[in-house]
């Protein structure tokens, strides 16, 4: 069974060089990480342990500016590896992150005691006295990633935790929460992240929420390596052909079209730290936006959000206001606005209440109150919609089809309009203009994807690979130059321009139809 753990602990306690060498792997892939000598972002390593565990690490940074770094990717995490310096003990942010690895509801783990072969035995002993108190039940082992002191007996603990765990929920439908996207060539977009439940594979459909975008799997690796299909609990990259790096960030999901709805509103049993206040930021998977505590009683409240995110019943949340301030469990991931303690006290029960879609004698039917929510949700993801591009996606759902007519908006291919809006540069129209006048036979980089969709939509625009643009007139100029069976090395002679320039003009012409690759030459398609 697939598993994650995740590294917590203060910063320089050692764990990255804990994790390089229990994985021989170092996770800290950025150059500023590397100078700075501090992980400032998330790191993901394979573990396999001696009885045929499969784990992935996450490596998470340990600065208190990077907590919500951490807090993304501790979510989803089946076990951690507590990473304590034995010389220094607990120090602000071991005990924070402790904190949220309780909120996330992980209960498994171990503590590693790092650099014990620079303490004396005294000093090891209180600080096994230490961890033993601090997290109570979870395994201690010293350890030293200089001599490899320790690492066979932190594997073996690791194994015991992880047989603890529960099953991972491979039925059912996919949510991939991804926290980080890149380009590679020749692959295109790729996403990352821990697979919650269900499987991805090849040729899978899926969507992208909140963003409502329809997305076919191209490939899937797990650490690196191709897969077939992955499973929950696994760390899974996923390429994504035509979709553009800017177009997936991190806290978007990826699901199984139809499994789960957007939600500006959580209904959650509060498990508070301290005091929390009415204005918190929400960590949920590898989402972050502001909400509004509505508490409704001392123990429950909904949560009323700046953004949508996708969540399910038995989701933990994390609540921030500077510092860790405390957390819940979702009871209803798509609540009414309400404050009705017995409505949470019936959620917690485990009662279903009915307010959103259901069928009734084969026909779908709701609420008022639900119909009006969601026109109002609607209404403000319209607001803050692109205006290059003023539409929301229809609700991936069955019951679409019979709410559409009621919403008084205009359904305009896989998307609602308000009646009669259209496509405007607004603020951006002169930083358009600027870029069009720019526009040659070598590609200039567009920063803003919207903008260059706008601008080919005009005709004004022609993209090439991730990010760069031509003119109109530069991709006929270099259309017309191509021959039957014309080499890469022929091209960028006849055209004038370096050979990375041609090849992005090739793949282009290969995109669209004009050229198809035959050994080292292109061959055209159709007459000119």
């Amino acid at each position: 069974m697939p598993l994650t753990v995740g590294t917590a602990g203060h910063i320089d306690h050692g764990k990255t060089s804990l994790v390089e060498a229990l994985t021989g792997k170092n996770t800290d892939r950025l150059p500023e990480e590397h100078e700075r000598g501090i992980s400032i972002d998330l790191g993901y390593a394979p573990l396999e342990l001696p009885d045929g565990t499969s784990l992935s690490v996450v490596d998470v940074p340990g600065h208190e500016r990077f907590v919500r770094t951490m807090v993304a990717g501790a979510s989803g995490i089946d076990l951690f590896l507590l990473v304590v310096d034995a010389g220094e003990g607990a120090r602000p942010q071991t005990h924070e992150h402790l904190a949220i690895l309780r909120l996330l509801g992980i209960e498994q783990g171990v503590v590693a005691l790092t650099k014990s072969d620079v303490v004396d035995e005294e000093m090891l002993e209180l600080a096994q006295v230490e961890a033993a108190e601090l997290v109570p039940g979870a395994p201690v082992v010293a350890t030293s990633a200089r001599t490899g002191a320790g690492l066979d007996e932190l594997r073996a603990a690791l194994a015991e935790a992880a047989a603890r765990v529960a099953r991972h929920a491979a039925e059912g439908p996919a949510r991939l929460h991804v926290d980080r996207s890149f380009t590679l060539r020749g692959i295109g977009t790729v996403a990352t992240g821990t697979l919650w439940s269900g499987t991805i594979g090849e040729g899978d459909e899926l969507r992208v929420e909140p963003r409502g975008r329809s997305v076919r799997v191209r490939s899937v690796q797990v650490h690196d390596r191709p897969a077939e299909r992955a499973e929950a609990g696994q760390r899974v990259a996923v390429s994504l052909p035509g979709v553009e790096r800017q177009e997936l960030r991190r806290g978007d999901v990826l699901v199984t079209p139809g499994s789960f709805r957007p939600t500006f509103r959580l209904d959650v049993k509060l498990e508070p730290l301290g005091e929390i206040p009415a204005r918190v930021m929400l960590h949920h998977g590898t989402a972050e936006t502001a909400a509004r505590v509505a508490r409704v009683g001392d123990r429950f409240a909904q949560l009323r959000l700046s953004r949508p995110v996708v969540a399910a019943s038995g989701d933990r949340v994390v609540l921030r206001a500077g510092t860790t301030v405390g957390g819940g469990v979702v009871l209803d991931p798509t609540p009414p606005r309400h404050a009705d303690i017995a409505r949470f006290d019936a959620l917690e029960r485990g009662e279903t209440l009915v307010h959103a879609p259901a069928r009734v004698d084969g026909e779908w039917r709701w609420s008022q109150e639900w119909l009006d929510e969601l026109r109002s949700d609607l209404d403000a993801a319209i607001d803050a919609a692109d205006p290059l591009d003023p539409g929301v996606p229809v609700p991936a759902a069955d019951w679409a089809r019979a709410v559409v007519p009621q919403l008084g908006l205009e359904l305009r291919g896989a998307k609602l309009y308000r009646p009669g809006a259209t496509p405007e540069l607004g603020e951006r129209a002169e930083a358009a203009g600027a870029l069009a006048a720019q526009l040659g036979l070598e590609p200039v980089r567009v920063e803003d994807a919207a903008v260059a969709r706008f601008l080919e939509q005009q005709g004004r625009l022609v993209r090439l690979g991730d990010g760069l643009a031509i003119s109109p007139e530069a991709y006929e100029q270099a259309r017309a130059v191509l021959v039957d069976g014309i080499t890469l090395a022929q091209f960028r002679d006849a055209l004038g321009v370096g050979r990375k320039t041609a090849q992005l003009y090739l793949e282009r012409f290969d995109a669209d139809g004009v050229t198809r690759r035959v050994g080292d030459a292109r061959v055209l398609r159709r007459r000119r």
